[in-house]
């Protein structure tokens, strides 16, 4: 009979999660579990070494949660009907999904009665706040684990012990931190710990080999994209198409500045070209079919998503407050916006929508009008300058 303490270990294979793997397993006597979590950044051979990895070290139990598609629905489809881009900018490529991650790491702990949870988030970022607080809230029972975070412990110490125990593997670290999901891929280096440096082209994971202009048409129904030049997909099946098609003209490159959930400023540079691409032709087609106050109420609800989203509050009630109110919102939103590709850069052609209110036959901007005379916008306008004359007269110069 098995008395030990059972651990579910989130592992990478990485040098920090092999250290935490050996430690539990030896210094701590605990039955150790792993799991790894794909959001879109693994693929078949990369599953496969994994679990060979984690054989190798002797761990009995190793398993990939894939919630792929629980990402794109729970997770995603809401960036977009929202247009989320953190400070203008970020898609949230890894903050969203680390959130998918630890709820999906939090699932199977309680599944496998595990008594304790551990990762291997260092103290300077955002994953340890983003894991532990979708923990501590799932699974409120179960103890949480960070040996790496705890004991400080440099790379050649997490090396050494590793030596010492019969785990001889070459652990150079490399040059670039790639982090590659479904919504995108980050890449942090030493240029990223700097205000100055921009990333070398030898630093972006897809290179730049497409030169030529393409033109393709993504359709869009209730807010969600579902079609690729006419061809009908899953959402998730056509972020990947966009992705391999427009990734490689250097598209959706960029460097990220942002406030950390821990108060300090950080960098990442990412690459995300489907979803950059998406958020902005889903925006393109908001813009004909919805209202001036429709529009104005997503965006202000929208950023509070994305913020709480980057900063691990996924759990909170408010946010499917605002999910129920962003997925009210498409209810319009369907139709087609062209796009045309060039290397670095993407345009947006316009769109074809049924629900087009440019297409209203009350008037054009800038032409006749047919449902208004003059007479009625001088009325209007004078009306609406009412309260600034009033103002202007009690409160204007004469009175400086």
């Amino acid at each position: 009979m098995n008395n030990k303490k059972k651990v579910l270990l989130a592992f990478s294979g990485g040098l920090d999660t092999t250290y935490c793997a050996i430690w539990l397993a030896k210094d701590q006597g605990y039955d150790v579990h792993t799991a790894a979590v794909n959001t879109g950044g693994f693929d078949e051979a990369e599953e496969k070494a994994l679990a060979e990895k984690a054989q190798n070290l002797g761990i009995k139990n190793h398993v990939m949660l894939n919630v792929e598609e629980e990402f794109y629905q729970k997770g995603i489809k809401y960036l977009i009907f929202g247009n989320v881009l953190k400070n203008h900018t970020y898609p949230l490529s890894v903050s969203a999904e680390r959130v998918f991650q630890a709820v999906a790491i939090a699932e199977y702990a309680k599944e496998i009665g595990a008594d304790a949870i551990a990762h291997g988030s260092t103290g300077a970022g955002n994953d340890q706040v983003r894991f532990d607080l979708v923990f501590q809230v799932m699974a409120p029972d179960i103890e949480i684990i960070t040996p790496i975070r705890d004991q400080k412990l440099s790379r050649e110490e997490e090396v050494a012990y590793l030596k010492k125990h019969g785990v001889d593997q070459e652990w150079a670290k490399a040059k670039y931190s790639i982090n590659k999901g479904l919504w995108g891929t980050s890449v942090g280096g030493a240029e990223t710990l700097t205000s100055h440096q921009g990333l070398p082209e030898d630093a972006w994971p897809t290179k730049v080999v497409n030169t030529d202009s393409l033109l393709v048409e993504i359709g869009f129904e209730n807010g969600e994209p579902i079609s690729l030049n006419d061809e009908q997909l899953t959402s998730v099946q056509l972020i990947k198409k966009l992705q391999e098609i427009a990734q490689p003209y250097g598209i959706g490159r960029d460097i990220h500045v942002g406030d950390t959930i821990i108060g300090i400023k950080g960098r990442v540079g990412f690459e995300a070209a489907a979803p950059m691409i998406i958020i902005k032709a889903h925006q393109l087609l908001e813009k004909h079919t919805l209202g001036k106050w429709q529009l104005h109420w997503k965006d202000q609800l929208a950023d509070w998503y994305g913020m709480l989203m980057h900063e691990g509050q996924y759990l909170d009630p408010v946010m499917r407050n605002i999910e129920t109110f962003l997925e009210d919102t498409q209810k319009t939103v369907s139709g087609k916006v062209i796009v045309q590709l060039e290397p670095k850069r993407f345009e947006l052609q316009g769109i074809e929508s049924e629900n087009d209110l440019m297409g209203s036959k009350a008037g054009q901007y800038g032409e006749m009008n047919n449902a208004w005379s003059g007479e009625d916008v001088k009325g209007f306008t004078k009306i609406l300058a009412n309260s600034m004359l009033i103002q202007q007269k009690v409160q204007g110069k004469d009175n400086d």
